[in-house]
């Protein structure tokens, strides 16, 4: 019933709290002047620096880098959006993520079913796929794109369709996988089956009304798709 699974990245298969949260803290103390322009900045994302939280509406959960750049910009007078973008995407590739559940056993049992895996994130595509190759498992996915790889960004549902497209799938056979509504929004979009997760910040009740199911993580995919073949 389920020929491919389309990933998003961040608070799907790497832990949105930890991993976002060690970026968003170091990359504002590295472009703010003192720690009370640093609160200016988080206030602007959504991010509190001396908790390391995000709010539900935070720009850093599910948009793009450029989204970010625009609403940093205002407390940055004097550097373009464009340049801001670049400099967001510089220090992504090198944030820490850690992963939600172990990947490459996962992605390996996965691949032994015949499944074809693909990732599709609101991140630049660049560092996205540093992210995976830090994590030994840029291997596993037949396809990688981010919002800047030419098929829009999420919700809009061109990057799930193009993943269907590229691997010969029909989308009502594939399942979009992810922690936010824009993840799920763009799966429904597409045609596709749609799995939510709670590694990111969006609660089940969030999430339910536009998944098919809801996972606590991805680790428990494999049990969900035999549950589908019983």
């Amino acid at each position: 019933m389920i020929d491919g699974l389309l990933f998003d990245k961040d608070g799907t298969l790497f832990d949105f709290r930890i991993s976002w949260g060690r970026w968003a803290q170091g990359f504002l103390a590295q472009i703010a002047q003192d720690a009370a322009h640093a609160e200016r900045l988080g206030r602007a994302i959504g991010f509190d620096p001396t908790t390391g939280s995000f709010a539900p509406d935070s720009p850093v959960i599910a948009a793009t880098a450029a989204d970010i750049a625009a609403a940093l910009a205002p407390e940055l007078p004097g550097v373009t959006v464009a340049e801001l973008t670049d400099r967001i995407d510089a220090s992504a590739a090198q944030a820490p993520m850690s992963q939600a559940v172990p990947l490459a056993p996962l992605m390996a049992s996965l691949r032994e079913r015949g499944l074809r895996l693909g990732v599709a994130t609101n991140d630049s595509e660049a560092p996205a796929r540093q992210h995976l190759q830090n994590h030994g498992i840029t291997a596993c996915f037949d396809f990688i794109a981010g919002y800047d790889s030419g098929y829009g960004a999420k919700p809009g549902p061109g990057m799930c369709l193009a993943f269907a497209r590229q691997l010969g799938l029909d989308p009502a056979r594939v399942a979009m996988v992810g922690d936010s509504r824009h993840d799920l929004e763009a799966g429904r979009a597409a045609g596709m089956r749609t799995i939510a997760v709670l590694t990111g910040i969006a609660r089940r009740e969030e999430l339910a009304p536009h998944a098919d199911v809801v996972l606590t993580d991805i680790g428990e995919i494999p049990g969900w798709l035999s549950g589908l073949q019983a």
